[in-house]
């Protein structure tokens, strides 16, 4: 690196440094750090919709294993045990049906994203559980309503 392109850096960095301490960025999003209301409100959405959904199954009489389990190709929601059978769930929520509507979010990309996570965790965590029956369900919301819930079991298969 240059003289020069360091003098540049350190000067983004410093009118950066300025702008956060300057009390002037009030509201603004800083890029990612603790002012990202839109972030942070999406976020709580989903967890609250997760929360609803392992609410719903566990009433109807599923046990949750497991929630959020990410690995580098995908990402299951919840993961829980129906009569034997492990189930895989992918949580959905609009606040529009505009754009199709929460079951029309589960595109093939997303289908195949949650079988690349079922799979991992099969072969790690859940690895006691491997020989058993695995179905991929979906429970669908349109709103944070505990009263308009849909459950597709069965959604859509891993091969």
């Amino acid at each position: 690196m240059t003289a020069s392109w360091r003098g540049g850096i350190a000067e983004v960095w410093d009118a950066w440094q300025a702008w956060k301490t300057s009390g002037k960025n009030a509201g603004e999003s800083d890029c990612g750090g603790r002012n990202t209301p839109m972030q942070a409100e999406h976020l709580k959405r989903g967890a609250a919709a997760e929360a609803l959904a392992a609410t719903h199954l566990e009433r109807h009489g599923l046990t949750i294993l497991a929630r959020n389990v990410r690995c580098r190709g995908g990402e299951v929601d919840l993961i829980a045990e129906d009569k034997g059978s492990i189930v895989f769930v992918e949580v959905r929520l609009r606040s529009s049906a505009r754009f199709g509507g929460a079951a029309a979010s589960i595109t093939n990309t997303k289908q195949r994203r949650i079988i690349i996570a079922a799979q991992t965790w099969l072969n790690g965590a859940g690895q006691r559980h491997a020989s058993r029956a695995c179905r991929f369900d979906a429970i669908l919301l349109d709103g944070l309503d505990s009263a308009r819930i849909e459950w597709l079991r069965g959604a859509f298969d891993a091969g």
